[in-house]
């Protein structure tokens, strides 16, 4: 299992993080720290595999951070995840040695695809004390496919995305989550569930989450501005 630790300042951004990366198989969110000092201290008493590092936060530079770590010598992967998309920022986090940069605003179907191919990657260096340059070729094509894929989830049935469809239309406007969708459509609230994340990693919704006065947030999802034309293909 791949241990993740989540550097966010914004609780909510990093619930929602934490939602995503438990949807990927073989990754855990093991932690979650809002700024350079906490993970730093974290990072003294356990061990991770991979963090998810925000630039911006109110206390601490994600960039400077980035930088300590490498001082320090600490082996752990970096995956950027941030609003900045300045080149300078880019460019000093992938010479800091981050695996990957998402730009916030972001499809969890590009995360998935980041997450998918740096677990293959460490598959391959955890197996193999040396490598061929076929390997490396390989893993590199297994990044852009998964980079550039947003087919529809296996196991999904056009019959039933175009029932689920139905009933997220019937929505309107509107916030909704799974009991929501189960309740119009007749779909079990798991069934339903499942597909709207399907539809999230597609791209077609948005997911929040929605925080009641008591208890654990509440994952609701709308339609993404271009969702109506993403889902077409799909069920027509």
């Amino acid at each position: 299992m791949i241990k993740v630790l989540i550097v966010e300042d914004d609780p909510m951004v990093s619930e929602m993080n934490k939602f995503y990366v438990q949807q990927v198989e073989g990754f855990r969110a093991d932690g979650w720290a809002s700024s350079a000092e906490e993970v730093l201290g974290m990072l003294e008493k356990q061990a991770y595999d991979l963090i998810l590092l925000d630039i911006y936060m109110k206390e601490s530079n994600g960039l400077e951070l980035l930088s300590e770590i490498r001082r320090r010598g600490v082996k752990i992967d970096v995956i950027v995840i941030s609003a900045a998309s300045d080149k300078e920022s880019i460019q000093e986090a992938l010479q800091n040695g981050a695996v990957d940069y998402l730009i916030k605003p972001f499809e969890f179907s590009r995360l998935r695809a980041a997450l998918n191919g740096y677990r293959e990657q460490n598959k391959l260096f955890r197996s193999q004390e040396r490598l061929n340059q076929s390997e490396l070729d390989r893993l590199s094509r297994f990044k852009q496919e998964r980079t550039t894929s947003q087919e529809l989830a296996k196991g999904f049935t056009r019959q039933t995305l175009q029932t689920i469809w139905r009933a997220v239309e019937a929505c309107g406007s509107e916030l909704f989550s799974a009991e929501d969708i189960s309740a119009v459509s007749g779909i079990s609230r798991v069934s339903a569930g499942k597909y709207l994340i399907g539809l999230t990693e597609m791209g077609v919704l948005e997911m929040d989450l929605v925080y009641g006065s008591i208890g654990r947030p509440v994952q609701k999802y709308r339609i993404a501005p271009s969702g109506r034309g993403l889902i077409s293909k799909y069920i027509n």
